[in-house]
């Protein structure tokens, strides 16, 4: 066992999904700390809750759109360089099935955008980590495994 200041150690494990269409991304614009960032929509896992469907529900949540999650695109850890803080983030790709426009977005969330891998990367200073980048361009590259790679037991 890891211990960190006398209490067990374990990173927030979050997910994040890959959404293309026509070309573009659907990325979200947000407010973290006082700064407006982007981000794949993106968020923790809750209990009882599958990666695949906590990965759909964050996509709702932050862009109105209804999701199908197609494929894994990876597991990635980052430590915050700030704060020390440790992310276990597990990345999927998903095909956009229904934008619902009537959907309050998550707090902080500043809206929904489509963007190209051009556009978000010469975002690159405002992007909320460095797994952004490193999440898309795995999934441009071709990295997607089936979802059989990610059990729930």
């Amino acid at each position: 066992m890891s211990y960190r200041s006398g209490k067990f150690w374990q990173p927030d494990v979050t997910v994040a999904t890959v959404v293309a269409r026509d070309g573009r991304f659907l990325m979200v614009e947000e407010r973290v700390s006082g700064l407006t960032v982007y981000n794949q929509p993106a968020g923790h896992l809750e209990p009882e809750e599958s990666l695949c469907a906590a990965a759909a529900r964050e996509t709702l949540e932050e862009t109105a759109w209804q999701v199908e999650i197609n494929a894994f695109i990876g597991a990635y850890q980052w430590k915050v360089p700030e704060t020390g803080q440790h992310y276990l983030r597990l990345a999927f790709a998903a095909t956009a099935v229904h934008h619902h426009p009537e959907r309050t977005l998550d707090e902080g969330i500043v809206a929904a955008h489509w963007l190209s891998a051009e556009d978000i990367r010469a975002l690159s200073n405002r992007h909320r980590s460095p797994l952004v980048w490193q999440t898309l361009q795995d999934f441009m590259n071709g990295q997607l495994h089936p979802l059989s790679a990610v059990q729930q037991l």
